[in-house]
């Protein structure tokens, strides 16, 4: 058992592989006096009964980079700890049955490519040959990725307990945390049932008891319990030891070779939710009772595309509750809510093959204060409100659950726990055909049916155009040639107030924002590499107050970031105000119109300049009126109580009809900020790019002699250049569809991936935007001297590099 320390570095609780591989890679960044702590048996939880299949390709580079480090570290984990791993890189299959699910693989295709990965696409009869018990008339194609592969989960994590003892992390079983110690907002210590050890930092790895722990101490991390089944067959004749793994998600199931014999397991679309009134005590290397009757309809699906299973022997159907997250995500990083409480939870049924590298990831996080890369996509902050109610996360994550093997669509949207957050125009907006979205629990329109015209607000999803192209055209027009009403009440809205409220913001912000009262400024928020943690815009409301906006998404995020690089010893409070106010964009060549129309207030270009916010009147509503754009026309964001947000929407849209307002959603928001080039937090820029690499240096204060947090990093590269930058890229057929992670070629060269895409409707084409890379430097002349391709669902197609925005207002220029 060992004896329990009085005092640690960093305790973590919880020694499956998460846990044990976060203290491995704690104890070779020299963190020897990291304490593991484990309430029974290292992989007792969940870790034991986990399938073991390791593949790699996600949607984001970095979570792909992520697993591959769990790759890099289980090849050569045996060698350094001489305990087996069960590890080998036999490789993995993913099959597609209709040209739907085949038009989706080729795109993940195109998307490894972009990541660096060897996905190979295959025939059928190729595939049948890597696999050879399989039948695979009704299939249409396959990709296999060389370098995936299979773990014997226990064996692995022995392994990596063995590694974090051998550099000096302390591992002891039968230790039940019972408490965590926390005095004046900070962590002390944990109590457990042998006593106390004095630590600052808590790493809960705990699996699916971590979000009963995490309350404990004010964290929400949202995951529950879901039963998961897999079949283990005895001795199958044909099955070899180097048999790939086998994901066939049209028949919702996986395989894996085990000692001869098969695992098949599979991702039913009618899961089964486990522990809804929390985990009884004392389940330890626990599973719960065999359901065949729920199995039987994977057993069905699978008996078609496997005909042996129907004479195999069944070893054991095991039936082992897993923690699943309401976005199928797993959950890393430090909680917003408590400073030092680090999480490692919510793998989602893939803990063996994200393992390694979440460890490592955890581990640098602790160590740097930062993670190694951008995580964003698994990053706790990601979450908001409606995560602290385990019936709403639980409704959402059987939805997840259920998609796990449907075909991922673009731009699809959830149906559960819906509505949550809903603007006070919800209603009226869906009496007037509005196709909502939600992000963070908020209702948000994304189009607009013409019921006139017998359309629906329905989503109808395709890799090519989608059932709302038409409807979005029409938006984007009336963007472009009259004016609309976005409903961007879901905005999350934050003031700051204080003394120092306006040194704080110069040292967060990269651009200068301590401007005259009435100034409105757009800035970026960069870490100590120069990267860009927030991208959002900042009004000066008073002396001592300020008034920051940011999307929806990223309200956690934000809030976090701001609120702790506020200085020690600064007087400044920040508060969020995002469900006090709602929020109307007016935009368009006619929004000056609109808006004169409906206030005495001088909204004149010299009366209202660009970059200002004032509060002026409309039916009988003090606004604060935003003068900024995201599409690339004159307009205005409106902020105003919501109590009167039915007024002043209503008393635009009486003066408009003349002027041909119209009503918009998100998707014409994102075809409208393509063609003018603007920027999207979260696919564009992040942590791991820079203003410079941006084209966004211009938003920097480098003339000002003012220090401000990341400005030397920026510094460097203004000096020194850089290796990758943004860049712009259309294609002449308007016929293709990019959807983003389409590889970018340069003379023949893979130079990258592009971060968002869409259809341009004012130019009539499809448009892309990207980061040319190369180590030896990017600059101006390197971006317009090259020859450029781009990779979509594996072909090749030709594509013109822009130097500029696609779309200029100012003289009504398209540059096609």
């Amino acid at each position: 058992m060992g004896v329990l320390p009085s005092t640690a570095k960093a305790v973590i609780i919880g020694g499956g592989i998460v846990g044990c591989s976060t203290a491995y890679h704690l104890a070779k960044l020299g963190w020897t006096d990291t304490v593991l702590l484990e309430r029974h048996k290292l992989t007792s939880g969940t870790t034991f009964h986990a399938a073991g299949l390791v593949g790699q390709l996600r949607s984001n580079a970095n979570i792909t980079q992520l697993l591959g480090e769990s790759v890099a570290l289980y090849d050569r984990l045996e060698e350094e700890t001489g305990l087996g791993t069960g590890w080998k890189m036999n490789g993995g299959l993913r099959l597609a049955c209709n040209e739907a699910r085949w038009t989706e693989v080729k795109r993940q295709a195109t998307t490894a490519h972009s990541f660096g990965l060897d996905m190979q696409l295959l025939t059928p009869r190729e595939a049948q040959e890597l696999w050879p018990l399989m039948q695979v008339e009704d299939v249409i194609g396959a990709a296999y990725l060389p370098t995936d592969g299979q773990a014997n989960p226990s064996d692995i994590t022995q392994a990596l307990a063995k590694g974090a003892r051998m550099a000096g992390a302390t591992l002891l079983e039968e230790t039940d945390v019972t408490s965590i110690v926390v005095e004046d907002g900070r962590i002390r210590g944990v109590e457990t049932n042998r006593g106390r050890i004095d630590c600052e930092i808590v790493v809960c790895c705990a699996g699916q008891w971590s979000r009963a722990l995490a309350a404990t101490v004010g964290v929400n991390v949202p995951l529950v319990s879901v039963q998961h089944q897999y079949m283990v067959t005895e001795v199958v004749e044909g099955v070899t030891p180097d048999l790939p793994t086998l994901r066939d998600p049209d028949r919702l199931t996986y395989y894996k070779e085990e000692v001869g014999g098969l695992v098949m397991g599979g991702y039913e679309q009618n899961p089964l939710p486990w522990a809804e009134d929390g985990i009884p005590p004392g389940f330890n290397f626990s599973l719960l009772d065999s359901d065949f009757d729920h199995f039987q309809q994977l057993i069905e699906l699978s008996l078609g595309r496997v005909p042996a299973l129907e004479t195999a022997g069944v070893k054991q159907l095991i039936n082992g509750p897993e923690s699943f997250t309401p976005d199928g995500s797993f959950i890393l990083g430090e909680a917003p809510e408590l400073p030092n409480f680090f999480v490692g939870a919510g793998f989602n049924a893939f803990g063996i093959a994200a393992g390694g590298g979440a460890g490592m990831a955890l581990a640098e996080w602790i160590h740097a204060g930062e993670p190694p890369y951008d995580l964003w996509p698994v990053d706790i902050r990601r979450f908001g409100r409606p995560h602290f109610d385990t019936d709403w996360v639980r409704s959402r994550t059987l939805e997840a659950y259920a998609k796990h093997y449907t075909i991922a669509w673009p731009s699809e949207e959830h149906d559960s726990g819906r509505p949550c957050r809903r603007s006070p125009l919800y209603a009226q907006l869906k009496q007037k055909g509005a196709c909502f979205g939600e992000k963070l629990g908020w209702e948000r329109p994304n189009w607009f049916a013409d019921r006139a015209a017998g359309e629906t607000p329905q989503d109808v999803y395709s890799f090519e155009r989608p059932g709302w192209f038409e409807a979005v055209a029409r938006e984007h027009r009336a963007a472009r040639e009259a004016a609309v009403i976005f409903d961007q009440t879901s905005f999350a809205k934050f003031v700051l107030k204080g003394p120092d409220a306006a040194a704080a913001l110069e040292w967060i912000c990269a651009n200068h924002v301590d401007k005259p009262v009435g100034r409105l400024t757009y800035t970026q928020m960069l870490n100590d590499h120069g990267g860009i943690e927030c991208d959002l815009t900042v009004a000066r409301l008073g002396l001592n107050e300020f008034y920051i906006v940011t999307g929806t998404g990223f309200a956690t995020h934000d809030f976090d970031w701001i609120r702790r690089n506020i200085g020690a010893g600064m007087n400044a409070q920040l508060f969020d105000v995002t469900s006090s106010n709602a929020v109307l964009s007016l935009m368009g060549p006619r929004a000056r119109d609109v808006l004169q129309a409906v206030t005495r207030d001088d909204v004149s270009n010299e009366g209202f300049p660009f970059g200002r916010a004032r509060r002026i009147g409309i039916a009988g509503c003090p606004v604060l009126a935003l003068r900024v754009t995201y599409v690339g026309e004159l307009g205005w964001e409106l902020h105003l109580p919501v109590e009167y947000a039915v007024s002043v929407y209503q008393a635009l849209m009486e003066v408009g009809a003349e002027m041909g307002l119209a009503d918009a959603g998100y998707r014409a928001l994102e075809t409208l900020r393509l063609e003018k080039g603007y920027r999207a937090w979260g696919s564009d820029i992040g942590p791991d790019h820079t203003p410079v690499e941006a084209g966004l240096d211009w938003a920097v204060k480098l003339r000002r002699n003012t220090p401000f947090k990341g400005r030397e990093a920026i510094e460097v590269q203004k000096r020194d250049g850089v290796a990758k930058r943004f860049a712009c890229f259309t294609l002449e057929d308007p016929g293709i569809t990019l959807l983003g992670r389409e590889t970018i070629y340069r003379n023949d060269r893979r130079v990258g991936w592009l971060s968002s895409a869409g259809f341009g409707h004012t130019l009539g084409r499809p448009i892309g935007y990207g980061y040319v890379r190369d180590p030896d430097g990017v600059d101006a002349d390197y971006l317009e001297s090259g020859r450029y391709e781009l990779e979509v669902a594996t072909e090749r197609v030709p594509a013109v590099f822009h130097a500029q925005p696609l779309y200029d207002p100012k003289n009504e220029k398209v540059r096609c």
